[in-house]
C-alpha cells in the first residue's frame, strides 16, 4: 500500500502540495482526482521518489522508495509514456530496465504478451502511435510484477478497446490484492472503474471517500418528467412546494419531489406524462460542484 503523511512540497513561494495524508490500499482501485495545478503530479513524484518533499513523507509497503533494493518489485509506475528513446525497440527498453532491477528476461516477454506488443517487440518505439506507446508505459509498470501501481492518465491514447482492455486490467491488479492509484481526467472512466476517491485542490485534501459516498454526498437528486402539457403540470408542482426548470422540449427537471409525487400530481390534474425518471447527477457533476473553488486555470477567470 501507499502511505502519504503530511506531505508538503514547496517550490520557493509557491506551495504545491499542502499537508497531504491520504492512504491507497490494497485490493482498491484509488482515484486521484483533481483541477489543473492541483499538486497530483508532484504528489506522485513524491511518492516515486523522483522529487523531495519538504516535510512529510510517502511510503511504499511501509519504506521510501528510495530504500527498496529492486524498486520495480515494490512499485509500477507510468508517468510519461513517451519517455523511451525513439531508437530504442521495446523489447531492449524494457530488457534494460529488467536487468537494472535483477530481473529475469522472460518476465520482458510476458509483459509484451499482456499489453498486446509482442508482434511488435522488436520494432522502434519512435515508430509506435500514441496507443502503443501507452501500452509500452503500462509493460514497464507491470515488469517487476509489483504489488503497487501508479497509473498517470493510463487511458491518454488507447482506442476503445484498449480502454475495455485497460479497465480490465486494473481491476484484475486489485483482485489480486495490489494497490492502484489511478489518476485521470476521463470521469466517466473513474466512475467506471475506481473503488475509492482522493480528491485534492491547491495542495489540499478535498475528499477521501468511496466512489458511492462521494457521489452520494457531492451531488444532487433530480426527476426527468416529459410531458406535452409540461408548462401547465410545471405551474402545478411549483405551487406544490417543487423546484421546476425546463430540460428540453416538453421535458422538466424537478426537485424536491419524488416522482410517485409528481406522477400523483399530474394524475388528480389529468396531464398526460410521456417520461418519469429519477435522476443522480455524474462523478462529473459532482466533482465540478467540490472544486469549482480549486480551479487555478478557469477559462471564466481568464476571461474576468
Amino acid at each position: 500500500m501507499i502511505e502519504v503523511v503530511g506531505l508538503t512540497k514547496r517550490y520557493g513561494e509557491v506551495l504545491a502540495v499542502d499537508d497531504l495524508t491520504f492512504s491507497v490500499r490494497a485490493g482498491e482501485i484509488t482515484g486521484f482526482l483533481g483541477p489543473n495545478g492541483a499538486g497530483k503530479s508532484t504528489t506522485m513524484r513524491m511518492v516515486l521518489g523522483l522529487d523531495a518533499p519538504t516535510s512529510g513523507s510517502a511510503t511504499v509497503s511501509g519504506r521510501p522508495l528510495s530504500a527498496q533494493p529492486a524498486p520495480l518489485t515494490a512499485i509500477g509506475a507510468l508517468l510519461d509514456a513517451g519517455a523511451v528513446l525513439p531508437s530504442r525497440s521495446a523489447c531492449h527498453h524494457l530488457r534494460a530496465l529488467a536487468a537494472s532491477n535483477g530481473l529475469p528476461c522472460r518476465r520482458v516477454d510476458a509483459v509484451l504478451e499482456e499489453v498486446g506488443l509482442a508482434a511488435v517487440a522488436r520494432r522502434a518505439a519512435g515508430s509506435y502511435s500514441l496507443g502503443m506507446k501507452q501500452r509500452l508505459g503500462i509493460a514497464a509498470a507491470l515488469l517487476g510484477n509489483p504489488p503497487v501501481l501508479v497509473l498517470d492518465e493510463p487511458l491518454n491514447g488507447l482506442d476503445p478497446e484498449g480502454i475495455v482492455w485497460m479497465r480490465g486490467l486494473m481491476r484484475r491488479m486489485a483482485g489480486e490484492g495490489r494497490a492502484v492509484l489511478m489518476s485521470s481526467h476521463l470521469m466517466s472512466e473513474i466512475e467506471l472503474t475506481v473503488d475509492h476517491l482522493v480528491v485534492i485542490g491547491r495542495g489540499r485534501l478535498i475528499a477521501d471517500t468511496s466512489m458511492s459516498r462521494f457521489i452520494a454526498e457531492h451531488s444532487a437528486r433530480d426527476v426527468v418528467v416529459g410531458s406535452p402539457d409540461a408548462a401547465s403540470l410545471a405551474r402545478q408542482l411549483s405551487a406544490a412546494g417543487a423546484a421546476v426548470r425546463v430540460d428540453g422540449m416538453n421535458r422538466l427537471a424537478v426537485s424536491g419531489m419524488e416522482a410517485a409525487d409528481i406522477g400523483a400530481v399530474a394524475a388528480r390534474r389529468g396531464v398526460e406524462l410521456h417520461e418519469l425518471t429519477p435522476r443522480q447527477t455524474s462523478l462529473e457533476d459532482a466533482f465540478m460542484t467540490l472544486t469549482r473553488d480549486s480551479v487555478e486555470y478557469s477559462a471564466d477567470k481568464d476571461a474576468a
